[in-house]
């Protein structure tokens, strides 16, 4: 791995941090605040993404390409891995170990940390390889 790789590497780690920062206190902040849980979690959540996208395209991978189309991208590829990619890790990983024997709760925490894993690695791939190409190939 290049030492470039390896800091956009800690870069995108690094905006994940404050993505989730910034969903879960947003989300607590409207809460308070009096809104309910299910509208502020959409406003977080929206927050949490246009901030991912922002950070990710001019902190971790510094590029210079057209806008509109790498948010087009950014969106495709972010929720195909937070609504597809995950719930297949997670039909997996909950129908291998049902009836195993281990709670149920736990099994849904093994499988949310498995799909968690799979999306991160499958973003932070597709960010570099097809929405900010662009940086990665300078």
């Amino acid at each position: 791995m290049t030492t470039n790789a390896r800091g956009r590497g800690l870069r995108f780690v690094a905006v994940g941090i404050a993505n989730t920062a910034i969903d879960f206190g947003t989300l607590a902040a409207l809460t308070v605040a009096g809104m309910a849980p299910l509208a502020a979690n959409i406003v977080s959540t929206s927050v949490a993404l246009a901030f991912s996208f922002v950070a990710n395209r001019t902190f971790t991978f510094r590029s210079s390409g057209h806008p509109g189309r790498q948010l087009a991208l950014f969106l495709v590829v972010t929720l195909a891995g937070l609504w597809g990619l995950q719930s297949l890790v997670i039909l997996g990983v909950t129908s291998a170990l049902g009836g195993s024997g281990v709670p149920e709760y736990l099994v849904l925490a093994a499988a949310k940390v498995a799909a968690t894993v799979a999306s991160l690695t499958w973003n932070y791939m597709l960010y570099a390889r097809v929405v900010f190409r662009d940086a990665v190939e300078r």
